[in-house]
């Protein structure tokens, strides 16, 4: 069995599918869906049980056995940056997260998980060192100190451990988050609507639209997470982004480009996110060259259509 928490959002339900279309079904999705709407995001995936998350700890601290494990994909988390709630942010995803890797261990299977890119902070280097690491926000502090936690167990690990620090993933299945969804869905909707997309305007010794940031298309995220489950011998934390950094510029002209109609606009940057926004991420990506995985990744120009036909088929 598969187990994949946080299975009905982005990532999560993505790589549901990815799973159905490999002939695999004994999944066991775990979430929490007080936000019902996330439900749509598995209504064409197959899989065999859904259980919420707190349902699932409790029954795993309780020595609830599901007999072999062939992997446990840990996307369950509060991403919201705006929580401040320091008690639940890591009772959540920090203090869950260590009980699902301690579980794992016991079972020797093999248990990858979401960190983020968010624990470089500013940058300007992001690359999976200690001296890069600098999280601005309690979202950040929880998967900064979960990775700390893992390397300290490094060395006597019995399975497979992974952590994905993924930049900005963008693609199907990203309705349900709302403000949170990417700006390639947000620049699709404010065409249909106003027949425009609107951009921050220049900020950090950036012009307008041009800060800077390394845009994955989620189905490359999943092809990173199938690669490692079929190489169970590499362990390690992991940048998950395409090593390109691209402006919001680009992804404005992709959408534009697509609907064959809009313009841009420039709206002034808010005051509130002055000195904690990131201008420019760009993932360095060699850790994970070096692991073998070669696969190349979309660039904006290629991925930004693939999604907006995909968002045109399944409207929200």
């Amino acid at each position: 069995m598969y187990i994949v928490t946080g299975g009905a959002g982005l990532i999560g339900s993505n790589l549901v599918k990815a799973l159905n279309q490999r002939g695999i079904s004994d999944i066991l999705v775990v979430d929490d869906l007080k936000e019902g709407i996330k439900f749509k995001n598995l209504a064409d995936c197959d899989i065999v049980d859904y259980m919420d998350r707190l349902d699932f700890l409790r029954r795993i601290q309780s020595g609830w056995e599901l007999g072999k494990i062939e992997a446990v994909v840990h996307e369950g988390a509060c991403s919201a940056t705006t929580e401040w709630d320091g008690e639940f942010i890591m009772k959540n995803n920090f203090e869950y997260t260590k009980m699902l890797l301690h579980w794992c261990q016991s079972q020797e299977a093999p248990f990858i998980y979401a960190s983020s890119a968010s624990v470089y902070g500013m940058g300007p280097v992001f690359r999976e060192e200690r001296e890069f690491e600098r999280p601005l926000n309690m979202y950040a502090y929880s998967k900064f100190q979960f990775d700390q936690y893992l390397r300290r167990y490094q060395g006597a690990l019995t399975s497979q451990v992974c952590g994905l620090r993924y930049f900005n993933v963008y693609g199907p299945r990203e309705q349900h988050k709302g403000s949170m969804a990417s700006v390639a869905f947000h620049f699709h909707n404010q065409i249909l609507k106003e027949g425009k997309v609107k951009l921050f305007a220049g900020t950090d010794g950036y012009g307008d639209g041009e800060q800077l940031r390394d845009f994955i298309h989620v189905d490359d995220a999943v092809a990173v997470k199938l690669w490692l489950l079929d190489h169970p011998k590499v362990s390690g934390i992991f940048n998950v982004g395409t090593g390109r950094a691209q402006s919001f510029n680009d992804v404005a002209r992709a959408v534009v480009r697509y609907h064959g109609q809009g313009e841009i606009e420039y709206v002034p940057f808010p005051d509130h996110l002055k000195g904690r926004y990131q201008s420019y991420t760009q993932a360095d990506i060699g850790a994970l060259r070096q692991a073998g995985y070669t696969a190349e990744f979309m660039t904006v120009e290629e991925g930004v259509p693939k999604y907006l036909a995909w968002l045109e088929q399944n409207p929200a």
